[in-house]
């Protein structure tokens, strides 16, 4: 099972003009550097609150210390300021695609999701070989249940960006839940071969395996994906049933009553994953 995640964009450099950075002060630098940082969420906001009521920058600094700020509120759940300070980058810079973005990654966590769609849509179109936009897309369309176009912008952001180890992952799901078993499994190979040691991916490899009537592959992954995330309902439901294929009841049912006891209705999901 995938999770929700904010993408941040990649740390950005604030620049200054070189007249003015030989005024600044010693204080105003360190904000800088922080405020570029991938410090505490609450040091990254104070220093690049500072920077930006110092007014010493100009307008493109100004945009990326508001968006890096932005990726500091996100980081604290606080997502309605995260998206007022995305959205002041964009009044700013309007093709500074970063913001964009990361505005559609929190309005994807706000459960905002046609909203988000415009976002991506944005940011693509301004880059349309932005990976990390595609694969933010993708994700938005799987919390709707569009699992086609899901796989789309999945598949398209692995074409531009083969290392991209969440949309490997994100394919691997999709593909394991909808599509061919075989096709699965290979996808979920080469998730976990760009990097993707999740338990989300192990899981799903794992339900790709149970799907292809290969439980002792199945128990295997599931075990992997267990060891990271031991309270993981699919997995201990997808071991459980694995178990029994091969006969062992007595463990089986102890996983599914214990993946029913964290997850009411996991037992409705698989159903309609077609597994039971």
């Amino acid at each position: 099972m995938l999770r929700t995640r904010l993408v941040a964009a990649p740390v950005l450099v604030l620049l200054l003009a070189p007249a003015t950075a030989q005024k600044l002060k010693e204080g105003l630098f360190r904000n800088v550097e922080l405020c570029n940082s991938a410090s505490s969420p609450e040091t990254r906001i104070e220093a690049c609150s500072a920077f930006i009521e110092a007014g010493r920058g100009g307008p493109s600094s100004l945009s990326i210390a508001y968006n890096n700020r932005g990726i500091a509120y996100a980081a604290k759940a606080d997502y309605d300021r995260a998206v007022a300070d995305f959205e002041s980058a964009i009044a700013i810079d309007p093709a500074f695609v970063k913001p964009l973005n990361n505005r559609g990654a929190t309005r994807l966590k706000k459960g905002e999701y046609d909203a988000a769609i415009e976002d991506f849509d944005r940011a693509i179109g301004l880059q349309p070989a932005y990976a990390g936009a595609f694969a933010n897309r993708a994700e938005t369309w799987l919390k709707k249940g569009d699992y086609a176009r899901a796989e789309s912008d999945y598949a398209a952001a692995t074409r531009l960006n083969a290392d991209m180890e969440d949309a490997w992952s994100g394919l691997c799901w999709i593909r394991a839940v909808a599509g061919d078993p075989q096709a699965a499994m290979e996808t979920c190979d080469k998730a976990i071969g760009a990097g993707a040691h999740t338990a989300s991916t192990y899981d799903s490899r794992a339900l790709a395996h149970l799907k292809a009537g290969r439980p002792d592959a199945a128990i295997a992954d599931y075990d992997a994906a267990l060891r990271i995330d031991p309270e993981l309902a699919n997995a201990l439901y997808g071991r459980g049933l694995a178990k029994l294929r091969r006969g062992k009841t007595s463990s089986g049912e102890e996983d599914i009553a214990a993946a029913k006891a964290l997850r009411i209705d996991i037992a409705e999901e698989f159903a309609r994953y077609g597994v039971q």
